[in-house]
């Protein structure tokens, strides 16, 4: 694991109250979101960090 699981659910919180913020914000300056587009794009980058953050290290190989 690249991050530990305590770390990761963080950022998941996180990214759920920037996607929540960033439609208030915008629907103040007049653009139009519904709260379906917002919740696709954050299961969606969800879906990335969760993906990196479980991917295993790439270790790098030792010259001898």
């Amino acid at each position: 694991m690249r991050i530990s699981p305590p770390r990761l659910l963080l950022i998941v919180a996180f990214v759920l109250v920037v996607f929540l913020e960033a439609r208030t914000v915008l629907a103040f300056f007049g653009v139009a979101v519904s709260p379906l587009e917002s919740a696709i794009a954050a299961v969606a980058v969800i879906a990335v960090l969760v993906y990196w953050g479980t991917r295993p290290v790439d270790e790098e190989p030792t010259e001898e």
